[in-house]
C-alpha cells in the first residue's frame, strides 16, 4: 500500500484525549440506533456462571499464544439450561466498569454490566434471551481520567452496514462444499504450481448493471467471478481487504473488523459462499490482510480502555504518519494473540487458502517514512523493528505448522533479506515475496518512448540479477493504476496501436519471466482509465476487438503457462531460466529460456521492444531440431498484424550465442514470440 493509498476516515482526528481529558462527546448522548426488537424478560439481566474461557485459555491469551481467540472472546450464540441467549467476553484490562448496550435494552449503558474474570483483563457475561441479529457496542468505562467510550467489538464476526458502527450478533454455521479442492489444494500452491493471481476490488469489479451505485452482493459475485477468471485462466483470485473497514476510499486497508467481512457485501455465510463457489470452480482464493496499522476511528480499537491497549502509546512507534493510523504493539503478548487469531480465523472459518501481508516494509523498520528524531531506535542502536520481526516469523511458523497447505505472501518494497526464506535459516518465512523492483523497473522501461530504450536496457535485465534471491511473485497492482500514475495500458507510449501491441509485449514478458504472476483487475482487457473503487470496471470497452485481443492473449498465456512445465516448474529456481541475448541493447531485443525438471520442457521467449518489423533475426539455441511457434502476441486475434513464423522454424547447425544451433525468425514490431522445442 502507497502511501497516499488510505486516508483517516473524514472528520476523525487523530489526536487521542490527553491524560486529563475526558471524553464528552461520548459521556453525553447513547448512540442513536433502531428500537429494540429484542426484549429481556424476567430471566437474570446477566448470568456469570457461564464462561467458555478456561484457566489454559486465559494463560495462553496472556502469554501470546492463543490463535483461536475467536472460539472465546466476542459475542457467541449458545443454549444455557434450555435458555437462548448470547455470551459477551472482551479484553480490557483498565476498565473499571463494562457494559453492553445495544438494541435489545434500548442502547441502555447501565442495565447489562459484564464482570471482569479474575486478573485477566477479560469482561464477561452471558445475557439470556438474546439471539442472532441483535445489534451492540460495549460501553467502556475506563479506571483512568473518567474515559467512558462506546467500542464496537474487536472480535464481533458481523458488523452493521458503514457508516453505522455497531457489531451484530451471529454465527458462523455453514454447510462446505468444497472438500476436493481442500484435498488437492497443496498441489495447486506449491512453488512448483503454476500460480497466476487476478487482484479483485469486490466493490468495483463489476456493479449492478442498473445502477453502478450499487454493489453486487458476494452471492451475486459467485458466478460471474468463477465463470470470469476460469475463461481468462487465472489459478487464484486475491481480494483487496474484505475484512470490515469504515472509510470506503481506504479500499479496505483501514480496517477495523478483523473477524469480519465487510457487510456491505452480505452476511458472513455469504462470504462463505463465494469461496466455496471459487473452490467447487478450482479457483483459490487469496485475502489482503493488514497487520501493520489501523484506523484511528473513535469506535474502534484505538485507546480502547483509556489507555493505548492494541497501539503503542508513544506515537514515534504507535502512530503512522503516511496513513494518519495507529500501529500494532507487537510486543505486547495480547497483541500478538489477537492478530494471529484474526489469520488464523480466516484459514479456519473460511477456508482461504492464501494471506497477503500489506505493508510488510512499514512494520520492519522503525524509521519508515519518519525523518531523523521522529522515531526510536532498538535496544541495540538500530531502525529494526525487533517486535515485529519475532511476530512476522511466528506468524508464518505458525500458519504453515497448521495449515502447510496454503501460502502466505510478503508485500515488501525494499531489500531486506530473506523474507520468503525458512525462519529456522534466518528468514521472515513466507512463503512468497512480491517482486516491487521488478514492477518499477518494467513499467518504467514500458513508459519510455521506444526510441529511448536502448540506452535503458538494463531496466528488463536488471531483475535477473536477484530473481532466485527470494520466491517471487511479479505484480502488476492495484497501486500502479491510481492516485494520476495512469492505467496500464494509458502508459504505454505511441499511437493507438503502439499502446496495445506495447500492452500484449509486456504482459508477455511478464508470463515469460520466472515467478509467480500477478495482474490487477481491467488490466487484462487494457482499461484506459484509472481505476476508480466507486465506479465499475469499463467493461463495455469489451466490445472493441483491441480490448477484446488484450483479453484473448491474457487467457492465452494463463493457459500456457499451466500447461507448461517449463513456464512454471521451475519458477522459483536458477535452473529454470537461461538468457540467449540480454545484451542486444541497439535492437531492444531480448530473448531467453525456459526449462522445466525434464529436458524435454524447454520454451524460447524472443521480446522486440521497438516497432521495427525485424526479419532474418537469428537467435541461438541450445539444440536443433523444429521449434514450433506456441504464441505470438502480434496475431491477429489479439489485435496485432499478423507478423510470424508459419507455425515454426528449423534450427539449423549454425552456431550463435555461444549456442551450437540456431533459428531465423520474423520478430514482430512490439511483439513477442514463444517457441517449444519439438526435437
Amino acid at each position: 500500500m502507497t502511501a497516499d493509498e488510505s486516508t483517516m476516515t473524514p472528520g476523525v482526528q487523530a489526536d487521542q484525549p490527553s491524560a486529563d481529558a475526558i471524553d464528552e462527546s461520548t459521556k453525553a448522548t447513547p448512540t442513536k440506533q433502531p428500537s429494540a426488537a429484542i426484549t429481556v424478560s424476567d430471566e437474570p439481566t446477566v448470568r456469570y456462571d457461564v464462561s467458555l474461557l478456561t484457566k489454559d485459555d486465559l494463560y495462553l491469551f496472556n502469554e501470546g499464544s492463543h490463535f483461536h481467540l475467536y472460539e472465546k472472546l466476542g459475542a457467541h450464540p449458545m443454549i444455557v439450561g434450555g435458555v437462548e441467549g448470547v455470551y459477551f467476553a472482551v479484553w480490557a484490562p483498565n476498565a473499571d466498569r463494562v457494559a453492553v448496550m445495544g438494541d435489545f435494552n434500548h442502547w441502555n449503558r447501565e442495565s447489562h454490566d459484564l464482570r471482569a474474570r479474575d486478573l485477566s483483563g477479560v469482561w464477561e457475561g452471558f445475557i439470556p434471551k438474546l439471539s442472532k441479529g441483535a445489534v451492540y457496542k460495549y460501553y467502556i468505562h475506563s479506571r483512568y481520567h473518567g474515559y467512558r467510550v462506546e467500542k464496537s467489538d474487536p472480535f464481533a464476526n458481523y458488523f452493521e452496514v458503514p457508516p453505522k458502527s455497531a457489531s451484530v450478533v451471529w454465527d458462523q454455521d455453514y454447510v462446505w462444499n468444497d472438500s476436493h479442492w481442500l484435498q488437492t489444494r497443496g498441489q495447486r500452491n506449491q512453488l512448483n504450481a503454476p500460480i497466476s493471481i487476478y487482484e479483485v476490488h469486490l466493490g468495483s469489479w463489476m456493479r449492478n448493471p442498473e445502477d453502478n451505485h450499487c454493489w453486487l452482493s458476494y452471492r451475486e459475485l459467485a458466478p460471474l467471478l468463477a465463470d470470469y477468471v476460469n475463461r481468462t485462466g487465472f489459478t487464484h483470485i486475491e481480494l483487496l481487504p474484505v475484512m470490515e473497514h469504515p472509510f470506503f476510499g481506504s479500499w479496505g486497508y483501514q480496517s477495523l473488523g478483523y473477524f469480519a467481512p465487510s457487510s456491505r457485501f452480505g452476511t458472513p455465510q455469504d462470504f462463505m459462499y463465494l469461496v466455496d463457489y471459487l473452490h467447487q470452480h478450482d479457483i483459490g482464493v487469496i485475502l489482503d490482510w493488514v497487520p501493520s496499522h489501523f484506523p484511528t476511528d473513535q469506535h474502534g480499537l484505538g485507546y480502547f480502555d483509556g489507555t493505548h491497549l492494541y497501539e503503542h502509546a508513544d506515537p514515534r512507534k504507535g502512530f503512522h504518519p503516511d496513513w494518519g493510523s495507529f500501529i500494532f504493539n507487537y510486543g505486547r503478548d495480547e497483541v500478538r494473540s489477537f492478530l494471529m487469531s484474526s489469520a488464523f480465523y480466516w484459514l479456519d472459518r473460511f477456508h482461504i487458502d492464501g494471506l497477503r501481508v500489506d505493508a510488510v516494509a512499514s512494520m520492519l523498520y522503525l524509521n519508515y517514512s519518519r525523518k531523523e528524531g521522529e522515531w526510536i531506535p532498538n535496544e541495540y542502536g538500530g531502525n529494526e523493528n525487533l517486535e515485529a520481526i519475532y511476530f512476522l516469523r511466528r506468524f508464518n511458523e505458525e500458519i504453515y505448522k497448521k495449515y502447510p497447505d496454503v501460502q502466505t505472501f510478503a508485500e515488501e518494497s525494499t531489500a531486506w533479506p530473506m523474507v520468503s526464506r525458512p525462519v529456522y535459516l534466518g528468514g521472515l518465512g513466507f512463503g512468497l515475496k512480491w517482486d516491487m523492483g521488478w514492477m518499477h523497473d518494467t513499467l518504467m522501461y514500458a513508459h519510455r518512448d521506444p526510441i529511448h530504450r536502448h540506452y535503458h536496457h538494463n531496466e528488463m535485465t536488471f531483475r535477473m540479477l536477484y530473481a532466485f534471491n527470494e520466491n517471487f511473485v511479479l505484480p502488476i497492482s492495484h497501486d500502479e493504476v491510481v492516485h494520476g500514475k495512469g492505467a496500464l495500458l494509458d502508459k504505454m507510449p505511441g499511437s493507438v496501436e503502439d499502446r496495445f501491441a506495447n500492452l500484449r509485449a509486456v504482459l508477455s514478458y511478464m508470463f515469460a519471466q520466472p515467478a509467480k504472476k500477478l495482474l490487477f483487475m481491467g488490466c487484462e482487457f487494457g482499461q484506459w482509465r484509472e481505476w476508480n473503487h466507486d465506479e465499475s470496471l469499463d467493461w463495455h470497452l469489451l466490445e472493441f476487438p483491441s480490448h477484446q485481443g488484450v483479453q484473448r492473449l491474457v487467457g492465452d498465456l494463463n493457459r500456457l503457462y499451466r500447461s507448461e512445465p517449463a513456464l512454471h516448474e521451475l519458477d522459483c529456481e536458477p535452473d529454470g531460466f537461461m538468457w540467449i541475448d540480454a545484451n542486444d541493447a541497439d535492437n531492444s531485443s531480448y530473448s531467453f529460456i525456459r526449462m522445466g525438471r525434464s529436458t524435454n520442457d524447454i520454451i524460447l521467449a524472443v521480446f522486440n521492444f521497438t516497432p521495427m518489423l525485424r526479419r532474418n533475426h537469428r537467435i541461438g539455441v541450445p539444440r536443433c531440431g523444429y521449434w514450433r511457434e506456441i504464441l505470438n502476441s502480434d496475431a491477429h486475434e489479439y489485435w496485432g498484424f499478423g507478423y510470424g513464423n508459419m507455425g515454426g522454424v528449423d534450427a539449423s547447425p549454425l552456431p550463435s550465442h555461444d549456442r551450437p544451433c540456431s533459428i531465423n525468425i520474423t520478430l514482430p514490431p512490439l511483439g513477442a514470440v514463444f517457441f517449444k522445442n519439438e526435437g
